[in-house]
């Protein structure tokens, strides 16, 4: 189990002055008036000594070495601090051991002399300290002493009041955050194509959106989701117990680019009334931080609304303490109440999931520019320092590695689920800085050129897939998640190495055709969950478990990058086949719901509407169907729920792992 959290550091508080002396009473109905002022002093003189007689048995008995701890040599670290290393942690690692030091960011540090025995020069320093203070007391309790009542009764209103005040300080919330420049934010909304068949595909579009969102407005507002068929609200574990209105917050910046500003302040009331972060609920650190913390920022930025920022960073500090591990690796859940973190227990041997733990940077590195601090920011390039060290074999990063011991779990390498985002984040963290951060350039640049020759293969049939390392061979399986991959590719193909950005493109282009392949190759038109490439079967899903559809974008994704980069008509086709399949087989009169069974004429619907409907998939069938001015890829960066940030030009402020722009 977890530890509890780390206490404050410091010694505890004083009781305050006003604890300690008797209320007085000036009228003469408590006590006679010749006696007060004596019974106050004898009160004050046995408080006093009685006071600097514990403080110097406590000192004796706490801060004198005692004899048997001396000659073990070591003062044990208390059960309540927070995580305890593993063996070996903070020590040399024997040959083989593979055991990481602890590092700066994880937890609190010992007190200089805690795991080593006190010298002689240490024990002279404790009784020094206690004389001190008991020295100190007696000339305290002297000048009590010669304080008259009055002075004395205004020393104990001044300290209510100092209480009274501390407070109201404390009920006022958060303090506001410092003032820093906006982005430049440019192409927020109209983009408006200037065909007028695209414009139809465009309005049918919004119209999809619309009827999902006054869906959700009607059946399942406050919850994070939406059952279309039962009309009622609807959550995953990822949220816990809570009703957080994750569709709300996913669903923000969709509306806003598609104008549909009137949903949108029903969006921004709702958060400002309701939406609160301090239940009792065990959270998706991952998913809270890509839809909760995306979708929230992206609100703010583009709409200027202090309110998404401001909730922003109340969750983030609530993420904060699933970090706390004895790597720094971050927790997958976390308790948003408690701060206890724990792992999935089906992940191997205890493991933190690589796309987990490395898809926060975008998100922290904006929460670090725009409250100034540098927690977010160091807890992430942590992470990637701690990596960077790491061996991989075949130089590919397994997806899963245990945050106690900062070793590897099970040597399963994946583009798509358990991996993918993180690859992704590689890239956007170079281009959200302006390309100043080369260092995730370069690390994205090495896994791409890994997966490329470990895990990319060509079918019999000709179709480019991207397959799973399990076990010490290659699975010929692709999943829908992976689709995403074919947009990376064209995304990162300027600024590749070895002039390789025609080769990027043209890898992309492969991708997408697979994943359009895995979508024609179907009854309904919408693509499996994952698909296989072998047996004589390409692209096609053969389990009955990976048969569903669950209203996913990532395909349309790749449509969308891959219309941006080269403007192949066929893209915007392939997206229009998507959007008529999703509105005629997806689409109910309580929303639009997830299909069973993609390779059946009559296919049974699992009932949710997911969040990332509304944040990704309309969203990107819009912005396929929208001109080039409409969120240019100059100015923004999308999280991998498709929330936009801006890019940061951050001038002369060069953070770590940069280098400047060169103009």
């Amino acid at each position: 189990p977890t530890p509890p959290p780390p206490p404050p550091s410091g010694p505890p508080p004083a009781p305050s002055l006003s604890s300690q002396i008797p209320t007085l009473s000036p009228g003469a109905s408590s006590f006679p008036h010749h006696r007060a002022t004596l019974r106050l002093s004898e009160k004050f003189i046995l408080l006093l000594i009685l006071s600097a007689f514990i403080t110097l048995c406590f000192g004796a008995f706490f801060f004198l070495p005692d004899n048997s701890k001396h000659k073990a040599g070591v003062l044990t670290r208390s059960r309540g601090w927070g995580p305890h290393p593993e063996p070996g942690l903070g020590s040399s690692p024997g040959a083989g051991a593979g055991v990481l030091t602890r590092s700066r960011g994880w937890g609190p540090h010992p007190e200089p002399g805690l795991g080593s025995s006190p010298g002689a020069g240490e024990e002279e320093s404790l009784r020094d300290k206690i004389r001190a203070d008991h020295e100190r007391a007696l000339q305290e309790a002297k000048e009590k002493l010669r304080k008259s009542r009055e002075e004395l009764q205004k020393e104990i209103q001044t300290e209510k009041s100092k209480v009274v005040e501390d407070l109201k300080k404390k009920d006022a919330g958060p303090k506001p955050l410092p003032p820093v420049p906006m982005p430049k934010v440019v192409g927020v909304s109209d983009g408006e194509p200037t065909e007028p068949n695209v414009k139809e595909k465009r309005d049918k579009i919004r119209e999809m959106m619309k009827h999902a969102w006054d869906s959700y407005r009607q059946y399942g507002w406050g919850h994070n989701e939406l059952k279309p068929l039962a009309k009622k609200g609807h959550s995953t574990n990822i949220f816990g117990n809570s009703q957080l209105g994750a569709s709300i917050v996913d669903a923000l910046d969709t509306l806003y680019i598609m104008g549909l500003h009137d949903e949108f302040k029903d969006g921004q009331e709702w958060i400002e009334q309701n939406l609160d972060f301090g239940v009792n609920a065990e959270v998706s650190v991952f998913e809270v931080n890509i839809r909760f913390i995306g979708g929230l920022l992206a609100a703010y930025y583009l709409s200027g609304q202090e309110v998404f920022k401001l909730k922003a960073v109340q969750l983030a500090e609530k993420l904060l303490p699933a970090f706390n591990t004895p790597t720094g690796i971050p927790w997958a859940m976390v308790n948003l109440k408690s701060g206890v973190g724990r792992n999935w227990g089906w992940a191997s041997a205890g493991s933190s999931i690589l796309a987990e733990f490395g898809t926060l940077h975008m998100e922290f590195v904006h929460l670090t520019y725009l409250t100034g601090n540098p927690a977010y920011y160091q807890k992430v390039m942590h992470i990637r320092k701690l990596l960077a060290k790491m061996d991989r074999p075949n130089g590919l990063y397994p997806n899963y590695l245990n945050p106690r011991t900062g070793r590897w779990g099970q040597h399963h390498t994946s583009v798509g689920g358990l991996g993918d985002s993180f690859y992704e984040y590689l890239l956007k963290a170079w281009l959200m800085s302006d390309k100043t951060d080369t260092e995730a350039r370069k690390a994205y640049d090495d896994a791409i050129e890994a997966i490329e020759r470990h895990l990319i293969r060509k079918s019999n049939g000709g179709l480019t897939f991207i397959g799973e390392w399990k076990n010490g061979h290659l699975e010929r399986k692709m999943g829908h998640l992976a689709c995403f991959a074919g947009g990376m590719f064209a995304l990162g193909a300027d600024g590749s190495p070895d002039d390789k950005a025609g080769h990027y493109l043209q890898l992309g282009a492969e991708i997408a055709h697979t994943c359009h392949e895995s979508y024609d190759r179907t009854v309904l038109k919408l693509g499996p969950e994952a698909f296989k490439f072998d047996s004589g079967l390409e692209a096609v899903a053969v389990r009955q478990n990976e048969k569903y559809y669950i209203l996913r974008p990532e395909v349309i994704e790749t449509y969308w990058y891959m219309w941006r980069f080269t403007h192949d008509p066929k893209y915007r086709q392939w997206g229009w086949e998507a959007a008529q399949a999703i509105d005629k087989y997806c689409r109910v009169s309580g929303g639009f719901s997830g299909v069973k069974d993609v390779y059946s004429s009559n296919p049974t619907y699992d009932d949710v509407q997911q969040s990332f409907f509304l944040a990704e998939t309309l969203k990107y069938l819009y912005l396929l169907f929208s001109s080039d001015d409409l969120m240019p890829l100059e100015s923004w960066v999308f999280n991998t729920e498709a929330h936009p940030l801006p890019v940061l030009h951050l001038g002369n402020i060069t953070l770590p792992g940069s280098e400047p722009a060169r103009r």
